[in-house]
C-alpha cells in the first residue's frame, strides 16, 4: 500500500509546495488518498541537508514526486528518508535503471534509435560516426540541451572542427547538470501533424500499464500508439518508470526515452486527480 506522497517544497518557504509543483499537490489533496510531506527544496538541491516537515511515527512507503537527481543524490536521498521513516517505492538500483538511458537501452533497443557511448570531455572522431550514422543528435546520458541554438541533429556535412566547437556549447549549457557521459543517437524523421508530432507517454506503475496520454501537442485525430508495443514494456525492473513513444514518418514506431516515474512530468491536457487514483491502485 502506498498512500504517502513525498514534494520538494518552494523555494521561498519549506511550508508550502513548489510552484511549479502545485498542481499536482492540489490534485493529490482533492483525491484524499494520500498524506503529504514536503522537503526544503533548498536545504536539498543547494546545501545537501534533507528538512522534512510531517515525518511520520512509523515506516510508510511513499511516492517522490519531484525534480531530477543524480543517482548518487537519489541513493542519499533514499537513505536519508529512511532514517525518517519513508520508504520510497523506487530503489536507488530502480531510479539508475530508468534514469539513466543507456543503462535501460539494453532491455529497449529492439524498438529505439542506434546509440554510441563516449567519455565525457574526449574528443569524438567525427568521421567515425559519420560512417556510423547518416544524421545523429547529442545527449548527455538523461538529457539534450535542445530549445538552444545546439543542432538538433548533424549530418555527413559536419567536420571535426565544426563539432568539436559545438561540443563546447554542450557542455556550457548542461553545465552541473551533466551527467555520465556522450550518447550519440541515430536522428529519426518523426511524423508531422501540421506542426506536431505524435509522441506518447506511458506510466507504468507497479507493472501495470497506468497511463496512456499524448505527450507532444497533438490532437486526438492523431495515429494511436499499439496496444502490443506498450504491453511490451510493462516489466522493465522498476515499480514507477515511464517510456515516450513517437511515430516515425513512415508509420512505424521508436521509443525515444525512458525515465524514472518520480521525476517524469504528466502530459499536457491530462487529468492529474484521475492520474493519482490510477497511482494509488496500482500500488493496492
Amino acid at each position: 500500500m502506498v498512500d504517502f506522497i513525498l514534494f520538494p517544497s518552494s523555494f521561498f518557504s519549506v511550508t508550502k509546495v513548489d510552484e511549479d509543483l502545485q498542481k499536482e499537490y492540489d490534485a493529490v489533496l482533492a483525491t484524499g488518498l494520500f498524506e503529504v510531506a514536503l522537503f526544503g527544496y533548498d536545504k536539498w538541491f543547494n546545501e545537501d541537508k534533507l528538512v522534512i516537515r510531517n515525518v511520520p511515527e512509523e515506516e510508510r512507503s511513499a511516492v517522490y514526486r519531484g525534480w531530477m537527481m543524480k543517482p548518487e543524490q537519489y541513493r542519499r536521498f533514499y537513505n536519508l528518508l529512511l532514517e525518517r521513516n519513508i520508504r520510497l517505492v523506487t530503489g536507488p538500483e530502480q531510479y539508475r535503471l530508468m534514469h539513466i538511458f543507456p543503462n535501460v537501452y539494453e532491455y529497449v533497443k529492439e524498438d529505439t534509435a542506434k546509440m554510441e557511448l563516449y567519455p565525457l570531455h574526449t574528443q569524438i572522431d567525427v568521421e567515425k560516426l559519420k560512417r556510423s550514422f547518416d544524421r545523429f543528435m547529442v545527449k548527455d546520458h538523461v538529457k539534450s540541451v535542445k530549445g538552444t541554438e545546439f543542432p538538433r541533429y548533424f549530418d555527413q556535412n559536419i567536420t571535426q572542427e565544426e563539432f568539436d566547437r559545438w561540443m563546447e556549447v554542450f557542455y556550457k549549457y548542461r553545465g552541473g547538470l551533466l551527467t555520465g557521459g556522450i550518447c550519440i543517437k541515430e536522428f529519426l524523421d518523426l511524423k508531422h501533424y501540421g506542426v506536431q508530432t505524435n509522441e506518447y507517454r506511458v506510466f507504468y506503475i507497479n507493472h501495470e500499464i497506468a497511463t496512456v496520454c499524448r505527450n507532444s501537442g497533438q490532437g486526438n485525430d492523431t495515429a494511436e500508439l499499439p496496444k502490443e508495443l506498450i504491453a511490451k514494456y510493462r516489466n522493465l525492473d522498476s515499480p514507477y518508470y515511464t517510456v515516450d513513444f513517437a511515430e516515425l514518418e513512415d508509420g512505424t514506431w521508436r521509443i525515444v526515452e525512458a525515465g524514472d516515474g518520480e521525476v517524469s512530468g504528466l502530459s499536457d491536457g491530462q487529468n492529474y486527480e484521475h492520474y493519482f487514483r490510477v497511482l494509488y491502485q496500482c500500488f493496492k
